[in-house]
């Protein structure tokens, strides 16, 4: 149905097989069976299912499974039990978080099922959109969004806002006429309207051409289910760090088994002890810890008004390089504003935070103001509500441009509903396309409500108009042709050839900086001519010009500063107009020359190599169609980037999928949008993004932190199994020790790391590198670390198993083993300052943690039930003493390690 656009609307009908008075319930009940209901289909919905063995595929869940049951297998039923726990932890959380989201997607797309009013059998009835068929003759008015793509076959002064599908800001004129292109663009279809977009103005009727995938919106949707989700930097990073420690403890085992054999040591006791090898080398709390710690991140974020649908997400934000992001309602407010007037030379910047103050004009200037505002609010059929709360945004109904006219009169003082009762209109000449104009006239009360109101009728009384007065509105070269004076201040000029290069070198101006711009006009009108009810556009008083666009969200320049300060870029990618959005870009400093703005076409046939040169440096895009934002995110991510795409519109949606993570707005997204997303703004503020990625950075930052922690922990475990032999001591610790060790220190004190504050230089530094290992650069300083700690365990076990062979020397390896691993994770708080000069108060968690560490690692030293399930010996207090202290040695070498760093960089 592509070239339904250049056919007339009768051989559109036809072809269709449809009627002007529409189809018969039998024929709806066959077309809905041929092409079922008109809605999306969810290919893309995961059942609990499958989320659940998401949870379950990783190579380090499999390692745990495999070692439960290998514990199973030989009779350690409580070892099985514990590691089992942690499996199935891990597992809740991770299912409960993913199902949550997709429980709260499925809700967002309940919210609303729109009704529409079609044709059938002659009659007009209200149906469910789900309900349309190809062929419904479906009726179209202001405030419908529209339910399926169809041809128009009737329109009236009808406007579109095609923003969800196109990207475009404005509202698209249509028209029932055909189109002579052979190829035109989606937002050149004037004859056309799409499923999901918004009628803002007018009315008009339309033959359904496709509906539920087949429509422009289920074409993105296709394109969304061939888009291929790659996998975050951590989960590369845990999936690689899993086939290491697989094969590593596969080695021990291997080695560690046929030493002994060789030995002649039992068979059993070594198949025993190869596999409590195995555990140690396995970090068991390793994904328990990273979910919950992008679980608690995820909650924090939704407090912050992003919603995590994906956890991994949550890292993915500390990692990325470049942020690419759609205009219309993500850097824009997706409604038109006006931010310039202009009054016979004299301009009037309405784009501040700051409320304009019509008061510091000249007073000759602020009458002339006080008319212009005036037209522009009553030449018009827009409304607003003004909100409840201060902070509340006004709600305008009606056409976004009109509405813009109507609030900016509300902006300094002057409501519509006032000026309606002071000068209620009588008489109009609707807008149409070829006049490109529109007039009201308006009847002056002599008895005005409201101080502005009632100043306005005086205002206009000093030109001659007593009892009726025309406004006009319209573009300014058409309106030019019905004007023959111009107002200065209070002053009423002759439009001569200098006037009117004035107009049109200021009308030229403005547009040049991506505004939309409408002239306004008066005149008096003399009661004759309302008693004929003619309306006549001449003579007009030519009064100035309202600049009007799509204004940047509240913050966003001062987010794009902070982003590009964390060595993070921003990206343009719009369907609007050029010259609009090298103005938005260069007034929020993404951008220093407008002429840097690239088009679709621009990149559309570039190679990879040329495109990829062309992104490395260019940072608007314009005119771009969904096929364009798939080849710069591509090309982003062939450069070695990981990029965030944010977006509203359907259009946005296939490139969001593509994306290393996809960012959808909650208010104004589309369904489409937000299934695909990994994270959804609720608040529909890019600022949001900002405070995203600091979380983001400060989870992977503490990932990082207890990833290095438990691995230099499980490699002391290591070392000492290992070492121990080559010293005499065949089993330096039993299987249930190791899995307390991890389970005392792998767990409570590795989860306090998780809710770790951000390092003070978080967005003054670079992202993190997604190519880098999470403990890049720190592989030997764990590995040293382990050796340490096993040094100072075995060495202390040693000189007592010399003194002493039946005496407690293993329970002086297993607790300063223990002890020397909480040292440990307060000295890793931080990668740069001394634990000394970090407070205690900043992580309550931690410092609670390893206090109930300690508590618990005495009761199997002391607790005559838990001495005896743990195979552990009464310490005397010298004994404790010795082993604390030797435990502490680790903390005081990583400070001096710190301070060395320290005096390297400075």
């Amino acid at each position: 149905m592509e070239s339904m656009y250049r056919l007339e609307k009768k051989e559109a009908i036809r072809r269709l097989n449809s009627r002007e008075e529409g189809l018969s319930p039998v024929e709806v009940r066959e077309r809905l069976e041929k092409f079922g209901r008109n809605e999306l289909s969810e290919k893309n919905k995961r059942s609990p299912w499958k989320i659940l063995l998401a949870q379950l595929s990783s190579v380090m869940i499999i390692i745990l499974i495999a070692a439960a049951i290998i514990t199973a297998f030989i009779g350690e039923i409580r070892d099985t039990i514990v590691v089992l726990a942690v499996v199935t932890l891990n597992t809740i959380l991770g299912f409960s978080q993913e199902y949550k989201a997709e429980k709260a997607m499925s809700a967002l797309k309940r919210l609303s099922v729109p009704k529409v009013k079609v044709r059938r059998e002659g009659k007009t009835v209200e149906i469910s959109a789900v309900e349309v068929v190809p062929g419904d003759i479906v009726i179209l008015e202001a405030g419908n969004i529209v339910p399926a793509d169809m041809r128009l076959i009737e329109t009236s002064n009808l406007k579109i806002q095609e923003s969800a599908l196109t990207g475009e800001s404005e509202a698209v004129d249509k028209h029932s006429g055909i189109i002579e292109d052979k190829n035109p663009a989606l937002g050149d279809r004037k004859n056309m309207a799409y499923s999901s977009t918004v009628v803002t103005y007018g009315r008009g009727t339309g033959i359904v051409t496709a509906t539920g995938m087949s429509t422009e919106i289920g074409r993105i949707a296709t394109m969304i289910q061939d888009t291929r989700e790659g996998q975050t930097p951590l989960q590369k990073n845990l999936d690689q760090l899993g086939k290491v420690l697989a094969l590593l403890a596969m080695g021990i085992v291997a080695v560690i088994f046929v030493m002994g054999l060789l030995r002649g040591e039992d068979l059993e006791l070594m198949f025993l002890t190869a596999v409590s090898f195995a555990v140690a080398a396995v970090p068991e709390g390793l994904p328990t810890v990273v979910t919950i710690a992008l679980a608690l991140g995820a909650q924090r974020m939704l407090k912050k008004n992003a919603l995590i649908r994906k956890l991994t997400a949550v890292e993915t934000l500390g990692s990325v390089t470049v942020i690419c992001s759609d205009k219309t309602g993500t850097i824009t407010e997706n409604r038109m504003r006006v931010t310039l007037l202009e009054m016979a030379g004299r301009r009037l910047d309405f784009g501040k935070e700051d409320e304009p103050d019509p008061e510091s004009l000249p007073e000759d200037d602020n009458r002339a103001l006080e008319i212009m505002l005036t037209g522009g609010a009553l030449c018009n059929d827009a409304t607003i509500k003004p909100p409840v709360q201060k902070k509340q945004q006004v709600d305008m109904i009606g056409d976004p441009t009109e509405g813009a006219l109507v609030y900016a009169a509300y902006r300094v003082g002057i409501e519509k509903g006032d000026l309606e009762q002071a000068m209620p209109r009588v008489l109009e000449k609707p807008f149409d396309s070829e006049r490109k104009r529109m007039t009201t006239v308006h009847a002056i009360e002599s008895d005005p409500k409201g101080a502005v109101a009632a100043d306005v009728p005086e205002h206009l009384r000093e030109h001659g108009i007593e009892k009726y007065v025309a406004f006009t509105k319209g573009a300014v070269d058409s309106l030019m042709e019905v004007c023959d004076r111009v107002l200065e201040g209070d002053e009423v000029h002759p439009l001569d050839e200098g006037w009117k290069s004035r107009i049109v070198e200021s009308n030229n101006s403005m547009a040049s900086n991506g505004m939309r711009v409408l002239g306004i006009a008066f005149r008096p009108v003399e009661e004759s001519e309302v008693e004929s009810e003619t309306v006549e556009e001449r003579d007009l008083i030519f009064i100035g010009m309202f600049g009007m666009m799509d204004p940047a969200r509240e913050g966003v320049k001062e987010s794009i500063v902070t982003a590009k300060e964390a060595g993070i870029r921003t990206i343009m990618i719009t369907g609007d107009h050029p010259l609009t959005a090298g103005y938005i870009a260069a007034s929020l400093t993404m951008i220093d020359d407008r002429s840097q703005v690239k088009t679709g076409r621009d990149i559309e046939l570039l190679s990879n190599d040329e495109l990829d040169r062309v992104t490395a440096s260019t940072s608007v895009y314009a005119r771009v169609a969904p096929e364009h934002k798939l080849k710069i995110v591509g090309s982003l991510q062939r450069q070695g980037n990981i990029v965030a795409m944010t977006g509203d519109g359907v259009n946005d949606a296939p490139a969001l999928k593509q994306a290393d993570i996809g960012v959808a707005m909650g208010i104004t997204g589309t369904d489409v949008t937000k299934e695909v997303a990994d994270m959804v703004l609720t608040d529909d503020n890019f600022t949001t993004i900002v405070s995203a990625v600091r979380e983001g950075r400060t989870i992977y930052d503490n990932i990082q932190k207890f990833i290095r922690y438990i691995l230099a922990s499980n490699f002391g475990e290591i070392w000492v199994m290992l070492l121990g032999p080559f010293m005499g001591i065949s089993l330096p610790l039993a299987p249930l020790q190791i899995l307390w060790i991890n389970l005392i220190t792998d767990g409570l004190p590795a989860l306090a790391l998780a809710v770790e504050p951000p390092e003070d230089d978080i967005m003054k530094r670079p992202p993190n590198p997604s190519q880098q290992h999470v403990f890049a650069n720190g592989g030997w300083t764990v590995t040293l670390i382990g050796l340490i700690m096993a040094a100072f365990s075995l060495g202390t076990g040693y000189i007592y198993w010399l003194g002493d062979s039946n005496g407690p020397w293993r329970t002086m390896i297993f607790s300063t083993l223990v002890f020397s691993q909480l040292f440990l994770v307060m000295a890793i708080r931080s990668r740069k300052k001394s634990v000394f000069r970090t407070s205690l108060r900043t992580n309550k968690f931690l410092v609670l943690a390893v206090a109930g560490s300690f508590l618990l690692q005495l009761s199997v030293i002391y607790i005559p039930f838990m001495k005896r399930l743990f195979s552990t010996q009464h310490l005397g207090l010298v004994d404790l003493i010795i082993s604390i202290a030797l435990g502490s040695a680790i903390l005081w070498l990583y400070e001096i390690k710190k301070a060395l760093s320290a005096r390297r960089r400075s």
